[in-house]
Formats: C-alpha cells, structure tokens, sequence
C-alpha cells in the first residue's frame, strides 16, 4: 500500500503526492480537438449512443421510476432530458436519473481488461447534461469525453482491482472523478480548479457491495451517485471550493483508503500517448461483464449441437478470481442478483434469448427450470486466466445423455478484438429505444453517429 507523501513515479520522474491530480487536471483541460485521433473519436461516439441507448430503455425500469420522481419532486425546471422521458430537470439531477438508468439493467458499456469503471454514466451521461443545458456542441462534448475517459481509466487501473476486495463498488467510487473531469472540462475550469475538482470528488464517491450478497435495488443507484457527485464536484470548484491535493495518492486518499495493494504510478503512465478510449467494451446481454463470454459460449455450443435447455443436466464454469469470489450466485433473490449471477446467466442462455433484455425478468428469475441448473453449477478458478478480472472462460455442459460438450474462450462481439460495427450498434440502440417510437430513435442514432457536426447538443430530441 502507498504511504502517505511518498512520491508517485511517472516515466522516470518521481512526483510528490499531490502531483497526479495536476497532471490529470493539466491533461484533462489541455486537450485540444485535433490531437484526438479519428479512431479515437468513433469509439467515444459509440459508447455515448450505447449509453442513450441504456438510459433509455433503463428509464422505464421501476428503480429508475423511483430516482426520476425523486428528481422531479426535487429539480427546479430545468434544460436537461431524462432520456427516454418527455421530463425536464437541472444538470445534477440529470446526471443522477440518467446515470441510475444507465446502469439500471447492465446494459452500459465498461472496458477490456476491467479496470473497475463504467465510461456510460461516469462520462457521457454527465457530459450530455451540460451540453445540452448550456446548448455545446459535439466537439465540445467528444473533446470532454476523451479527456474524462484517459482519467477515470488510469485512476480505476491504479487502484489494481483491490476496490472491491474491499467490499466497495469500483464504479461507485471512482466514477466521480472521471465526471468531475468531464464536467469541469465543460465549465471552462483551468488546471488548479479542476485539480480541486478531482479533491472534492474523493470525498463523494461511495458504493458497498453488499447488494451483491443480500440483493436491493442499490446497485444501480450508484452510478447515478458517481455523475451527481461528480457534477457538484465540478461545479463546486469552479466557483473557488477547494480539495486537498492528494485525494488521489495520499495518506488518506483513495488509492489508500478504499485500495489494498494499489499501483500509483499508473496515474500519469502513457498519459497522451496511450488511448484507452480504444479498450471500450460495449455488452450484448444484460448481465454481469463476467458473464459475457461464458453466455455466448453457451450460445456457440446450443447452436452448434442444436440444443434445447431441456437437454442439459449440468454446467461447470470456469473463470477468473472475480468470478469465483463475487459472481457465483446460485440461488439468486432479485433481478440485481440474477444479473450479477454467472451461473445463472449462463443457465438463461441455455433456455432463452439472452439477446433481448426482456429475458432478463421476474418470470426467469422464478423459472423452475433455470434455478435448478443454475443451483447445481459449478464454478471454479481458471488457472491459466490472467489476472483478477479475466473474461478468459471455460464452459462445460452434461448432457442428459451422458455426453460432455467444453468450449473456451475470452472475447465476445463487442469487446476492443471484436468491436460492434456502427451496422450492429444502431441493432441494439433500437432494440433498446424503438419499441416507443422508432422514427425518432432512428433519428437520434443518425444525430449521435455525426457528433460532432451537431452545433447544439439542446436540438436533439431524447424524449423517444
């Protein structure tokens, strides 16, 4: 673990505690448009149309229900939509209903390898918000994305997977400074201001994982958390509230408190010569990221043997030690549980369409069926998985007729080795938004596709 004012290495500079935040807020308001690579560009554009599409069919779900009359008992009239909704708030409420809706029903984008942050609701739900409060355009937001997404991720990369270990949610906690990147970037902050940002947000992330063991609702409500408290860190700053200077990788700061074993040097390592942008992960089922390449190996072997769910007697998983340790839920309580369940995402697969996120409902959760193999599982450390989070997977399948079927693997359609094409993104945006009215939802993906030759983000229409 990091001691307090040690100093943080960075090339081969070492830098005083204190150090990364300015370097990050130097970083996060000195990117200029034109040293953005296109590609670059493409991949944030794709995960802020995934994340419209999350937010919207999220808006419907009754958690997010909840958060949105919250908002709006509460919110002054505001500029800023609550995707999916005809409904009008202020900005931090925005990033509140919009970032729970995002995560509502895991559906939001994440990266590969995992470093413990969720891109959507961390970046662009809160970069949305001001862009269309305060009428920015696309460039404006794209420019603040890909500076928000090279911190949040070397800030989750540093943190070495320990957050969780803990027993916080990593999204739940870093989240805020990525926000408080984008949104400070939109405020016009210099770098001393935006470093303050980056202090304030450590006081406000949060997030337990104790949903993962007794169920609720709360897992969703965290990202919601991470961009309103982002925002207000931002906000906060900009009008001359201050925060220490080692939020970061101080004594008590977060790559101390809520890590074990934390690698502070990543903070500034590659630091506008690396795009992690580019490790943009975006899902194909609404389940747990874990669960998504032991779910299309389901599907490849039930396609390739011609199976039906009735078929198997019995599965074994093996995964990396995230899997093992925290998504090994046989008999899961609630749909938060049921998504955050390897075993029984996998035994869905086996008996349903996990493409449509409609499968994933009360009626699958009490299905007979699925709870009975998904109770009989077996889970059990991949050894030659490497690292903490791995997607690396093996399957195995008992048939009833004795027969043994294995299938192996590390990617799925979606991942940065098999990215989406704009083709397949717009087929999950709409099977997200359509059902309300596509006309619309096929305007709004063409709008977002061309980012940035939109003048002003307040003339698009979200309330689908």
């Amino acid at each position: 673990m990091v001691q307090g004012h040690q100093a943080v290495e960075t090339g081969s500079q070492p830098l005083e505690t204190g150090s990364a935040s300015r370097i990050l807020a130097e970083f996060a308001v000195g990117l200029t448009w034109d040293r953005i690579p296109p590609e670059v560009i493409e991949r944030a554009k794709d995960c802020i149309i995934d994340t419209v599409g999350a937010c919207v069919y999220g808006s419907q779900l009754p958690w997010s229900r909840i958060v949105v009359e919250y908002a709006s008992r509460n919110s002054a009239p505001g500029e800023c939509s609550v995707f999916g909704t005809p409904i009008k708030v202020r900005a931090p409420f925005a990033c509140l209903c919009n970032g729970a809706a995002a995560h509502a029903f895991e559906l939001d984008a994440l990266v590969e390898p995992s470093v413990g942050i969720h891109p959507s609701a961390a970046l662009a739900v809160p970069g949305l918000a001001p862009a269309q409060g305060r009428k920015m355009s696309g460039k404006a937001l794209l420019s603040a994305y890909v500076a928000g997404f090279e911190v949040l991720y070397r800030i989750g990369h540093a943190a070495n997977h320990s957050i969780e270990k803990v027993g916080f949610h990593s999204p739940g906690v870093v989240g805020v400074f990525g926000t408080a990147a984008v949104v400070g970037r939109l405020f016009d902050l210099d770098a001393a201001r935006m470093a303050n940002a980056f202090g304030i947000a450590g006081s406000l992330g949060s997030g337990l994982m104790e949903f993962s063991m007794t169920g609720g609702m709360v897992k969703r409500l965290h990202l919601g958390r991470a961009a309103e408290g982002g925002f207000m860190a931002a906000v906060l700053a900009r009008d001359g509230y201050t925060g220490p200077a080692g939020a970061l990788d101080g004594k008590f700061g977060i790559l101390n408190v809520f890590c074990r074993d934390a690698q502070p040097a990543r903070l500034t390592q590659d630091l506008g010569s690396v795009w992690h942008v580019m490790k943009t992960k975006i899902k194909r089922y609404a389940c747990h990221s874990t669960a998504q390449v032991p779910v299309t190996l389901a599907l490849d072997l039930k396609q390739k043997h011609k199976l039906l769910g009735d078929d198997v007697a019995g599965i074994a998983i093996s995964g990396g030690e995230k899997v093992v340790t925290q998504h090994a839920i046989y008999e899961p309580r609630d749909l938060t549980m049921m998504q955050y369940s390897v075993p029984f995402s996998v035994a869905i697969a086996l008996h349903r369409d996990p493409l449509d996120p409609r499968t994933f409902s009360e009626a699958t959760l009490n299905d007979p069926k699925i709870r009975a193999l998904a109770k009989s599982a077996q889970v059990a450390l991949l050894k030659s998985a490497p690292g903490y989070s791995s997607s690396a997977s093996r399957l195995t399948l008992k048939l009833k007729n004795g027969q043994m079927l294995t299938a192996e693997g590390h990617d799925f359609k979606g991942t940065p080795t098999m990215p989406l094409t704009r083709g397949e993104l717009r087929d999950k945006f709409l099977m997200l938004t359509a059902h309300r009215d596509r006309a619309k939802a096929e305007r709004l993906f063409s709008q977002l596709a061309e980012a940035e030759k939109i003048a002003d983000f307040s003339t698009l229409e979200f309330a689908l």
